[in-house]
Formats: C-alpha cells, sequence, structure tokens
C-alpha cells in the first residue's frame, strides 16, 4: 500500500510538472528601464502569468526599435507600443494584435514661477520637446491650440526637439517657456515644482476625442495568439489583476519601487499617481473613438506618421472583456 501511496505521489508531482510546462510561454520584449516593467514585474512576481494559465519571459533590450526587431524577428512574442504605430504596421500587411495597456499621456508644465495660464501664453517661446516633430501629444496640443485660441502654436513659438532626458533636464534648469515630455519624465519635473500647463487628456476632450481609448498596447503576432487560443484574454485578465493590485496595495508598489528609478519621495508619489491615472477602464477599445484618434492624427501627421493606414485596421485590437 505504501509503495502505491508513493507511486501515486509521484506521478501526481510528474503530472503537476508536466503541466506547468505545457504553459504557453510569453517572451515579453521591454525597453530595460521601460516603465511597463512595473507591471510586468507585478505579474511575474505575484505568479499571475500561471495563475491565468501562461509563463512570462521578460526579456530586457536597449531601445524600443530593438524590442519591435525582436517581435519581427520571432525572438520574442510580445512588446509595447501606441496602436497607432501597430495600426501602421498592419496596414502595411503585418498581422499584430493589440492587447490594451495604458491610456497614460502627457502634456505641457512650465516652470515654477511662469505666469504662463494657457498655450496662448507661450507664443514667441520655446517649446522642449520630446519624440520629435510627430509626437502625438504635441500634434494633439497644436490642434487644440488652433481650435481653441485659433493659434498656429508650431509657427507662433520655437521647437526644441530633443530626448526625453534631455527635455527633463533642460526644462528643470528653465530653458523652456513650456516642455512637453513622455509621462514619467513629466512626473518627475512635476515632483521637481514644474506645473502643468495643459494635459493632453484636456486637449482631446476639447478635441471630441475619447481620452479614455488607450493609447499604449501589448501587441502580439496574430498566428502566435491563433496557436494559443484564449491567451489575449488571459494575459489581458493578469494585467487587469496587476493593475488591481498596484491600485489597492501598497506593498505592491514597494515590491516595485527599486525599478522606478525615483530620486525621491516626492518622484515616487508623482510617478505612482500618475500611473495609476493611466490606467484604462476594463474592456474593449471603442473602435469608432480610436478611429476618430486615427483620423485626427493622419490629418495632422499624414503618411509620416500613420503610413496606409487611412482608417483603423480591422482586427487590430483583440477581443478582450
Amino acid at each position: 500500500m505504501k509503495t502505491f501511496l508513493t507511486a501515486l505521489a509521484l506521478g501526481c508531482v510528474t503530472a503537476l510538472g508536466a503541466m506547468a510546462q505545457e504553459l504557453p510561454v510569453v517572451r515579453a520584449a521591454v525597453l530595460k528601464i521601460g516603465t511597463v516593467n512595473w507591471e510586468l514585474a507585478t505579474i511575474a512576481e505575484q505568479g499571475l502569468d500561471e495563475k491565468h494559465g501562461f509563463r512570462l519571459e521578460v526579456m530586457p533590450y536597449a531601445d524600443n526599435g530593438a524590442t519591435r526587431i525582436a517581435v519581427e524577428g520571432g525572438e520574442a512574442d510580445m512588446a509595447v507600443a501606441d496602436w497607432i504605430w501597430v495600426a501602421r504596421q498592419r496596414a502595411d500587411g503585418k498581422d499584430y494584435v493589440v492587447v490594451p495597456y495604458s491610456r497614460a499621456v502627457g502634456g505641457v508644465v512650465v516652470p515654477e514661477g511662469s505666469e504662463a495660464e494657457t498655450l496662448q501664453d507661450l507664443a514667441g517661446g520655446k517649446i522642449g520637446i520630446a519624440g520629435g516633430p510627430l509626437d502625438k501629444s504635441w500634434l494633439i496640443l497644436r490642434a487644440y491650440a488652433q481650435q481653441e485660441y485659433d493659434l498656429d502654436l508650431k509657427a507662433e513659438t520655437e521647437q526644441v526637439f530633443g530626448a526625453p532626458p534631455l527635455i527633463f533636464k533642460s526644462g528643470l534648469g528653465g530653458d523652456y517657456a513650456g516642455a512637453i515630455n513622455f509621462w514619467h519624465f513629466l512626473a518627475k519635473m512635476k515632483a521637481a515644482g514644474m506645473r502643468e500647463l495643459i494635459s493632453v487628456e484636456t486637449a482631446a476632450n476639447a478635441l471630441g476625442l475619447d481620452p479614455d481609448v488607450p493609447l499604449l498596447g501589448y501587441y502580439f503576432k496574430g498566428d502566435f495568439l491563433e496557436q494559443n487560443d484564449g491567451l489575449a484574454q488571459a494575459f489581458y485578465e493578469a494585467s487587469r489583476e496587476a493593475k488591481a493590485m498596484l491600485a489597492e496595495d501598497m506593498a505592491a508598489w514597494e515590491a516595485i519601487r527599486p525599478r522606478m528609478n525615483a530620486a525621491s519621495d516626492a518622484q515616487f508619489e508623482q510617478l505612482r499617481s500618475d500611473w495609476l491615472a493611466g490606467v484604462p477602464a476594463r474592456g474593449p477599445v471603442d473602435g469608432a473613438a480610436a478611429g476618430k484618434l486615427l483620423a485626427l492624427m493622419g490629418e495632422l501627421g499624414g503618411a509620416d506618421l500613420v503610413g496606409k493606414a487611412e482608417s483603423l485596421p480591422e482586427g487590430l485590437f483583440a477581443e478582450v472583456e
């Protein structure tokens, strides 16, 4: 009897091991210092991947271009990008599918003590912009200034384009009348005393856009999702559970704080607050609202921004609930 029970126990252990090995693996190509690591680390370290039927492997890269090459070349199964870029790839024939991730967007900050109250007050001044002339925050803010004030922000200001760390440093140094940066750099700028003049969310609302449409998403190859039925929803469930943990449990933040590169408690609190503000509502992406944003980006940025994606490509967003 003892031999039988031992064999049965060993058989169960072997079976459980085999089941674990059979879980589909999601190889995530991420920017080594990217903020997406906060959520992915929570998923992996809290066991939310295996709970929802997959295993997550995080693969760090030096830049976003390398993460995209990794997915295209088959070295990774997933990366993070704004879905407008993914729509352009899909229009070019790449079968990429987006799972919603974040609606965190930027805005314009001005130096502490600035008397500016609206974008009109930046006319004649210098604006530092991360991301280049086709930066989506810059385009939306230009459209907003034109609509609200009949102000051509491009013509009436001097733009200085640079990498996010450069805009961050120069902005804190008072080199600009206003600065537009990626959301996490803006959080640190605000923590250092700079003031938000207007957010992209406010501008988007005024333009009739839906700010609840998450701009950032996890994108997968369509055939990878087809080979792993239900994986898109499973990954989405793990993502949502990680977001819930980070919304409700400060201990979850303390676990990832070493990854946040926060130089002070003020930076940590601002990063945490702004990240949580970027959590989208649960549910599928509103295709009509996304199409409206894509149309505006096409109008403002042209083919240099959206490529052949003149309308929202069918099947762009995964059908998650």
